[in-house]
């Protein structure tokens, strides 16, 4: 039996990053939380306000001899727009960049050598710049952003619709 693994992936609004992984065999569990800044234990509307260096992002546990990591990352990329480092779709500010945050030295050449074939692919005209950094402290959100999408599915539909990543994934993606 393999042991579980953890994978880390900022791609916005944390409450659109949880549901397109948590239909699969081999995920455990996904975590809605807090990465990459300089404090302890931030709040929502810490991160929020952009002054505390953390990105909003989820923390997937997997088990990788069923769901490896090289799947986990092409659906990550489905789901943001690599050539933005401004945030993600109507979210907007430094944390709701999109980032993979590596566990182990695996993660980071398989990570590293998928945006390198994301941005040879040709599918976008401009550069994939998605950063690939080392894991940081994960801060788990407060409880009203876990599952959101099962939680509030009116509000989570609403907000993805306007949010305009739907209509960026048809276009890229199909």
């Amino acid at each position: 039996m393999s042991s579980l693994q953890k994978a880390t992936f900022a791609g916005g609004c944390f409450w659109c990053m949880v549901k397109p992984f948590d239909q699969f065999d081999g995920i455990e569990q996904i975590r809605s939380g807090y990465t990459g800044g300089e404090i302890k234990n931030p709040t929502y509307e810490q991160v929020k306000e952009g002054n505390s260096g953390h990105q909003e992002a989820v923390e997937i546990l997997f088990d990788p001899s069923i769901f490896p990591y090289e799947k986990l990352l092409e659906i990550y990329w489905q789901q943001v727009d690599p050539t933005d480092d401004e945030g993600q779709f109507q979210d907007r500010g430094t944390s709701y960049r999109a980032s993979i945050f590596y566990h182990n030295e695996e993660q980071k050449q398989l990570a590293e050598q998928s945006r390198k074939n994301l941005e040879e692919s040709g599918k976008y005209k401009n550069p994939v710049i998605t950063p690939i950094l080392p894991a940081a402290e994960f801060y788990e959100a407060e409880e009203y952003h876990q599952d959101f999408y099962k939680k509030n599915p009116d509000e989570y539909k609403k907000d993805r619709e306007q949010s305009g990543r739907n209509e960026f994934i048809s276009k890229h993606w199909r």
